[in-house]
């Protein structure tokens, strides 16, 4: 029953700017699936139920400390009327300012603003991952109503009012009862969420392992049951759909699940599971998000960062032990070496999770590394306790492999030549630019499969790797690449030619290149820049320029082919005038050529220029 207005004036307020535009979009981009408002209203109900039981734990000093704890939903079909109100912690006058009136997560409004971009009705499914919550009630109703009191003692009621559209007032009011309710009319056609069984059916669909009673009427709607405490027997498969769809605010099933029920140095159950698809790239604050830490069923700590290393972050679920304390805190929880001892037990148990995917449902297990492959393989910089384990959950694509197929390291030894003594990497951007690579040439040639790494985070953990089964792990942009005996199906030029040729290009280079040298891994390009014995290999350059503005790249080596036309042409010049002008122009033309498949020409203009009088002399 909505409360009384007290004599106190009302005051107006507005909204801040970015909300303004972010409930404009709400209400006219967002067009599918609007029955989510119910799920984000009772979720909002749920986390203040939570907060207050939690309270109570400790202080029983608040305001209707008897009151059950539920929340209670009343529909209107003939007028189109709908409320729902819950006994939780209730609001004070700042936080409904803060809390309602301002944009409280970084990067919504962007990622709004690209969910417009898009063609056609934009997916309302989406409003959840990125925390927009109550504001979704827009989608349905023009004017919505907040009468809310805390839960200390001490507190006023207030009744927070607005249609979205720029300002909402608050004003105190009477109201006897702790809590939070929310009212409005529903638009005309959004008049079917009046209908009872229309609210049955979305509340089973989406809340139905809310921690709380939820009454429809008199009618409790829901089931409230800790799931993860039933044995494995009497869970249905579609009730884990529905709980994992809940606790992870997904429309999409699970890709899959683990169900743990341990007893020993530390107890604890838990019901984890895979998400089959990632979020969207730019909601970053998605890997703030972890399982929920509960006590003998009772919610100690949403997203408990302490419980799983950073790189397994992608697992969702709850994690129950009676072993925490009801009356914990943060700090405790971040020291507590119970909460050590649960992490450590959950990280073995989840590797073996994966191993048992990959080996027994290898595309499942390639689907979640696709999704989650870029977070996950930084665990092998990470846990070191659990490295080697990792490294052997990595896969690649190669230059043996099709798209989308990528293999192991153990499969990559298995299928290594006999006299092949590394395992070989390039690094790069995206795999089709990679096979056109010239450093790929005698590897290509040859049959020597080679590890495409085209994952950002690949240049800095496949180079730690070191070795893996006794082979080093090696880039073959290291300038002295040990590929054995070379045969050379063209004649090359001589020695005395190359070394001539190779002096004139250093004159002419100087200190542009660490070293110019005969190359053993070219077949059809004439030359190509590598790193030198102390350098970077060019995309772990390229990563560090972005990270650091000044950061200098070290010299490279320029390797020729000597069994190129076009250097075999040179060397004559050069054997007939070192100080020729077109054969210096052709030597630059060539390096700077090298560098810029390698993203870092600094002179295109000049590059360009010179391109045209090497042409306008080679056609007079």
């Amino acid at each position: 029953m909505a409360a009384t207005t007290k004599q106190s004036r009302v005051e107006e307020f507005q909204f801040q700017a970015e909300m303004e535009q972010l409930l404009h979009l709400i209400v006219h981009a967002l067009y599918t699936h609007r029955e989510i408002f119910l799920r984000e209203l009772i979720s909002n109900a749920s986390d203040a139920l939570n907060k207050i039981r939690f309270r109570m734990l400790t202080d029983k000093n608040v305001l209707d400390p008897d009151a059950d704890l539920k929340i209670t939903i009343e529909v209107d079909p003939k007028e189109g009327h709908f409320a729902i109100e819950d006994t939780g912690i209730g609001m004070t006058r700042d936080e409904l300012i803060r809390e309602i009136g301002t944009v409280a997560r970084s990067g919504t409004l962007e990622f709004l603003k690209q969910l417009q971009q898009q063609k056609g009705a934009v997916d309302a499914s989406l409003i959840g991952q990125f925390g927009v919550g109550f504001y979704s009630v827009f989608m349905v109703a023009d004017e919505v109503t907040i009468e809310t009191r805390h839960a200390d003692p001490d507190s006023k009621a207030y009744r927070w009012r607005s249609r979205g559209t720029g300002t909402f007032t608050i004003e105190e009011i009477d109201r006897p009862n702790r809590g939070t309710r929310i009212s409005f009319k529903l638009k005309e056609d959004a008049r079917e969420f009046s209908d009872p069984e229309r609210v049955k059916q979305i509340i089973k669909r989406y809340s139905n392992f809310v921690d709380f009673p939820i009454y429809l009427g008199k009618e409790q709607v829901n089931r409230v049951t800790a799931l993860w405490q039933l044995p494995k027997g009497e869970i249905k498969e579609e009730e884990l759909v529905e709980f994992y769809k809940f606790i992870a605010n997904d429309f999409n099933p699970p890709l899959a699940h683990l169900h743990l029920s341990l007893e020993g140095a530390v107890s604890f159950k838990a019901l984890l599971f895979i998400p089959e698809t990632a979020p969207p790239v730019f909601l970053r604050d998605d890997l703030e998000k972890s399982v929920h830490l509960y006590s003998r069923k009772v919610l100690i700590q949403e997203h408990s960062k302490e419980l799983l290393h950073e790189y397994l972050r992608f697992v969702r679920g709850v994690v129950d032990s009676e072993d925490v304390p009801l009356n914990v805190s943060r700090e405790w929880v971040q020291s507590s070496p119970v909460i050590t001892k649960i992490r450590q037990v959950l990280t073995g148990k989840i590797l073996s999770w994966l191993e048992d995917l990959a080996k027994n449902e290898p595309r499942k297990y390639l689907q979640f590394y696709k999704n989650f492959g870029s977070l996950f393989k930084m665990g092998v910089n990470a846990d070191f306790e659990h490295r080697d384990r990792i490294i052997k959950l990595l896969r690649f694509e190669t230059t043996l492999t099709e798209p989308d197929e990528p293999i192991s390291l153990q499969q990559y030894v298995e299928r290594m030549k006999t006299d092949q003594k590394a395992i070989y990497y390039l690094t790069g951007e995206h795999r089709d630019l990679l096979l056109k690579n010239p450093k790929l040439e005698y590897f290509l040639a040859n049959e020597i499969e080679v590890l495409l790494l085209t994952d950002p985070v690949d240049v800095f953990v496949v180079p730690s790797i070191g070795e893996f089964d006794g082979k080093p792990v090696q880039s073959i942009e290291q300038a002295e690449l040990d590929t054995g005996t070379v045969e050379k199906s063209e004649e090359a030029l001589s020695a005395n030619l190359s070394d001539n040729l190779i002096q004139v290009f250093k004159q002419v280079l100087g200190d542009r290149v660490e070293d110019v040298v005969v190359s053993r891994r070219l077949v059809s390009s004439p030359v190509i820049l590598v790193a030198g014995k102390e350098g970077l290999d060019s995309q772990m350059e390229k990563m560090m320029k972005l990270l650091d503005r000044d950061f200098k790249g070290s010299k490279k080596v320029l390797e020729i082919n000597p069994t190129h036309p076009l250097i075999k042409n040179l060397a004559r010049l050069a054997l007939g005038d070192g100080q020729n002008s077109l054969l210096r122009s052709c030597i630059l033309q060539l390096y700077e050529g090298a560098q810029l498949l390698e993203g870092n020409l600094e002179s295109p203009a000049e590059f360009v220029q010179r391109m045209t009088e090497i042409m306008q002399e080679a056609t007079k």
